[in-house]
């Protein structure tokens, strides 16, 4: 079976866009076409890429968290976007069913993305000032990508419960998280992005009468 390009196999989450193939083929497009065709490239998002896996067969499909951070590094680079919210808590174990919303914080503006590689499945971009958000690097499918730690999505969370349409597992993954987060983490953290509403909004829901 063909390859994917070299070039593909060693970007970050082995996911690309056409034009990261400019040097290395005349007709990008065409030739990623190609390699959809025989099974070893799948299309992620509208102008979006991903190579399997060498260890995977053709009906292997990565989680939803891999594909986001995939794409959103694609757009916007490597260790620049950040995995929050709903996405950062399956990625820490707090929701244990897959899900079809993912979400990421960008430095910039983007549209809802509708994934390509599964019936259903959107990437939502959230603008944030992603250098001062808490994250680590944790494993995905596709390769590692930041993920905010559980103080920072707690957080998130408590904040913005609608955001990717599931208000209750969003509850569910606060009660989840909360008992690994630090207080003192937790404290300088809403200090340092003027979240002191919603860590009080925090504590009057979830500490002890």
């Amino acid at each position: 079976m063909t390859a994917a390009p070299e070039v593909m196999t060693r970007a970050p989450l082995r996911t690309i866009r056409p034009q990261d193939l400019a040097e290395v083929y005349t007709q990008p497009n065409v030739q990623l076409t190609r390699l959809v065709r025989q099974g070893v490239v799948r299309k992620a998002a509208p102008g979006v890429y991903y190579a399997l896996p060498d260890d995977r067969d053709r009906r292997w499909v990565p989680t939803l968290e891999a594909v986001a951070a995939g794409v959103a590094t694609a757009l916007y680079g490597d260790r620049v976007p950040v995995l929050m919210h709903l996405t950062a808590a399956r990625l820490h174990g707090a929701i244990p069913r897959a899900i079809t919303a993912a979400v990421v914080a960008v430095p910039r503006k983007h549209p809802t993305v509708q994934v390509a590689d599964r019936p259903d499945g959107t990437i939502t971009f959230v603008t944030r000032d992603v250098d001062a958000l808490d994250a680590v690097l944790l494993r995905t499918d596709l390769g590692p990508a930041l993920v905010t730690t559980p103080e920072q999505t707690v957080l998130d969370l408590t904040k913005r419960p609608q955001l990717g349409g599931m208000p209750a597992e969003a509850e569910d993954a606060v009660r989840t998280l909360l008992p690994r987060c630090a207080p003192e983490r937790l404290a300088r953290l809403a200090h340092e992005q003027r979240m002191g509403a919603t860590l009080a909004r925090l504590r009057a829901a979830h500490e002890p009468s």
